[in-house]
């Protein structure tokens, strides 16, 4: 049967082409449930390379991470695909780079500026749409980012494969008022938005927990996007520091140790509640029919130290500290306790690695960018070798790419250049497995290696543009 398929795909048309993914999709959801383990996306904000203690945190520990760790799986080269928060999530959802959507900047609050009005649109495929047309009970749990619903009902997450939802739309919320960076009250349940009490990692923590027990009896998949450690900084107890009527007052250690103090209050209730879906799944026996997988949406901003002295560069940065992040794979049974893995992966793989733990078909219309890590996870085997690529655009309009080709990286800047340009182009190149620091441009010293880079990571920028999803705004749009 999968013989006479492949031979007829190249005749159908898309619609019939369309019918038959259906099929795959209905024999999935008819597969026993041992067939269709429990999938747990939990991808925390902002938290760079050494956030948590098993990746080097000098602070203090977070003993729950550790322990997921310690039964799982250690990725040491694992990238986003963005160096900020949205793309890296419509990276994420879609398996495909984000600048396929048409969405490689911050979502931006402000209502004037470029970047506002864009969001994901209904054409992109999310897991979560597959994974629910495959009988999967979906929920997002937190931060979306993926588009302000009053500037298009198109962007809410339900239109994009979540039956559940409960969290926030814009980029972060005060964690006791709840108000978004747009400065408007921001906590929602479905499309109501709800007054609650509570500061919103606990709730994050409350809600993930609750869509874990009341769908223990079927197949689910959960994407839990914590707030922290974004800011603003604000630790339980603490008082409100965004509202309607007063904006934002942002908060200034006194002091290093504060300093310390508020990131260890933030990372601690994340700790937390890693560490009480881990219980309710042990306790429950879920533990064996069900895959975690925990890292961070970018490298460390400025408010906290999170990074890893190893890596040059933070958030916003094409340099490895700006997307090299700490993740952790956990499956008792599936996954040895206690491996590490040196393989490069990318947060675009969290797709093609879920519907392959799934027995989905992975989507042909829109093939995906990222892979299947399920020889890296099950079997300790490295996968071959591909080249990953970044592009940066940052909230002034100032863009850098980045494209890592074994043990080389290429970085492009581009200083002074006019707003959303590509202008006044400046190329670095450094060998990885000699200078994880990125401190030796090699450039000079090997001009026809950087040429072929170059050249290699334009024409790749230039695939994702030739069939981009339209958005409205941006910076070159707007004759910036």
């Amino acid at each position: 049967m999968k013989q006479t398929i492949k031979l007829l795909t190249g005749m159908m048309t898309t619609a019939v082409f369309s019918m038959f993914c259906l099929v795959n999709l209905a024999d999935a959801a008819e597969r026993p449930p041992g067939d269709r383990p429990n999938l747990i996306v939990i991808m925390v904000d902002d938290m760079g390379y050494a956030g948590v203690s098993c990746f080097g945190n000098p602070y203090f520990k977070t003993p729950e991470i550790d322990r997921l760790a310690a039964e799982g799986m250690k990725f040491t080269d694992f990238h986003s695909s963005g160096t900020v928060c949205s793309p890296t999530r419509a990276g994420l959802l879609t398996g495909r780079y984000q600048q396929r959507a048409g969405i490689e900047a911050v979502i931006h609050p402000v209502s004037d500026h470029p970047e506002h009005q864009k969001g994901l649109r209904k054409s992109e495929n999310t897991f979560a749409e597959l994974l629910k047309q495959a009988g999967y009970r979906t929920a997002l749990i937190g931060k979306w980012h993926q588009g302000y619903p009053h500037n298009s009902a198109e962007f809410h997450p339900d239109n994009h494969g979540f039956d559940t939802f409960v969290g926030y739309h814009s980029g972060n919320i005060d964690f006791i008022s709840h108000v978004g960076d747009h400065v408007k009250h921001d906590w929602w349940h479905g499309r109501k938005e709800t007054q609650e009490t509570g500061y919103s990692t606990h709730l994050i923590n409350q809600y993930a927990l609750q869509f874990i027990k009341e769908s223990r009896n079927q197949p689910f998949c959960l994407y839990l996007a914590h707030e922290a450690i974004h800011n603003p900084v604000q630790v339980p107890g603490d008082p409100i520091r965004r509202t309607e009527a007063a904006g934002w007052k942002r908060w200034k250690p006194a002091s290093e140790a504060e300093r310390i103090e508020k990131f260890r209050g933030m990372t601690l209730p994340v700790d937390a509640g890693v560490g009480q879906i881990r219980e309710f799944l042990v306790k429950s026996g879920l533990d064996k029919n069900t895959f975690v997988l925990f890292f961070s949406d970018n490298g460390p901003s400025r408010d906290f130290p999170s990074g890893s002295p190893k890596w040059r560069g933070a958030k916003g940065s094409v340099y490895e500290g700006g997307h090299r992040v700490p993740a952790i794979a956990w499956w008792p049974g599936k996954i040895q306790a206690g491996t590490e893995t040196d393989v490069p992966a990318i947060s675009l793989d969290v797709m093609p690695t879920l519907l392959g733990i799934a027995h989905i078909d992975m989507p042909k219309e829109r093939p995906l960018d990222g892979v299947d890590l399920s020889p890296v996870l099950f079997e300790q085997k490295p996968l071959s070798e591909r080249p990953l690529f970044w592009a940066s655009l940052s909230n002034n309009g100032s863009r850098s790419e980045a494209m890592r080709a074994g043990p080389w990286k290429l970085v492009v800047q581009h200083p002074r250049a006019k707003p959303g340009t590509f202008e006044n182009e400046k190329v670095e190149l450094y060998r990885l497995d000699q200078d994880p620091g990125e401190a030796n441009n090699l450039s000079k010293a090997e001009p026809q290696r950087a040429s072929r880079m170059l050249k290699q990571l334009k024409d790749w920028y230039q695939d994702t543009q030739n069939t981009a999803t339209s958005q409205p705004g941006g910076w070159l749009k707007q004759g910036s």
